[in-house]
């Protein structure tokens, strides 16, 4: 069945989505990397606040840290704030800081060398930590056959935009939807390549198990792949070590015990996987994405 097309008011809008896009784009090219950073963080800063993610941000904080001061967490929610702007500022750049050998480490490049060799196929986990935009040029820039997911953009012109400058640095994307991007996945598998998914976003009907000690619903997709295939799951983090640097952190696998009950042993892999998510927020809560929705809607209303 054939997408519904919008209506021309929808569209119209959409398309003056994209010229500002398209404007604050080409802006961004046209100065330094470091200043572009500065000034996405400065905006933010100011600006963020003022929207109603700023509460979304501050629930998911209290949540997570419920040990925390109000001026800790009014600390957090400027410091994410930051953070937020330098990402979504640096998204037009990215081909110019990756292509600056200085800007971007690797630590554990050795475990994806061997999956590029043989070691593979894995799936590749990770979560929206810091500028998470660079994780996957990572591993294309590795050699590593690979189906990148993403979740497409609601304005089909901006979408076109971000798929043509995730190209630039070398990154084919794919939106996996329904059983159709399962089967997608599952066959890239079967020729025995590499996928990657973020699993740190609300999953509705996605099974319930514990973040921070709050039920979060979770994609089971990862844990599903992994047991049906024999293969690890391969967590990976994108740590900000400066204005416009980063540190990406290949992690140790994680091999999910496979007890021949699948539904308890898949159940036990999102555990696994949220117990991953966490201790990374933990780590540098402030390069965390907090402004979208993890739990139930309801613990928002409360």
């Amino acid at each position: 069945m054939s997408a519904k097309k919008p209506s021309w008011s929808r569209d119209l809008a959409w398309r003056l989505e994209a010229l500002a896009y398209d404007a604050l784009a080409g802006l961004a090219r046209s100065f330094p990397i470091d200043a572009v950073s500065d000034f996405g963080a400065g905006l933010a800063a100011r600006l963020g606040p003022l929207t109603s993610s700023h509460r979304v941000a501050e629930i998911n904080l209290r949540t997570a840290f419920p040990e925390k001061s109000d001026v800790e967490i009014a600390e957090l929610l400027a410091e994410q704030w930051r953070h937020v702007g330098r990402w979504a500022a640096e998204f037009p750049i990215l081909d110019r800081i990756l292509a600056d050998p200085g800007r971007v480490e690797v630590v554990g490049a050795e475990r994806l060398d061997a999956i590029r060799d043989g070691a593979g196929p894995v799936v590749f986990i990770s979560g929206h930590f810091s500028s998470f935009e660079i994780m996957p040029a990572v591993i294309i820039r590795a050699g590593i056959a690979c189906q990148i997911t993403y979740r497409a953009t609601n304005n089909p012109h901006v979408d076109a935009r971000i798929r043509a400058s995730r190209f630039r640095y070398g990154v084919r994307l794919f939106a996996p939807k329904g059983t159709d991007g399962a089967r997608e996945l599952l066959r890239a598998l079967s020729r025995g390549e590499s996928v990657a998914l973020m699993n740190d976003q609300k999953f509705n009907g996605g099974i319930e198990a514990p973040l921070f000690g709050v039920p979060a619903h979770t994609a089971p997709g990862p844990s599903s792949f992994a047991l049906r295939f024999g293969i690890p799951l391969q967590p990976m983090s994108v740590q900000r070590v400066g204005k416009a640097r980063f540190r990406v952190v290949v992690h140790d696998p994680i091999r999910l015990a496979d007890t021949g009950d699948r539904t308890a042993d898949i159940e036990a892999g999102v555990r696994t996987v949220n117990a991953f998510m966490e201790a990374r927020v933990r780590e540098r809560p402030a390069e965390w994405f907090w402004v979208h929705k993890r739990w139930p809607n309801a613990h928002y209303r409360r």
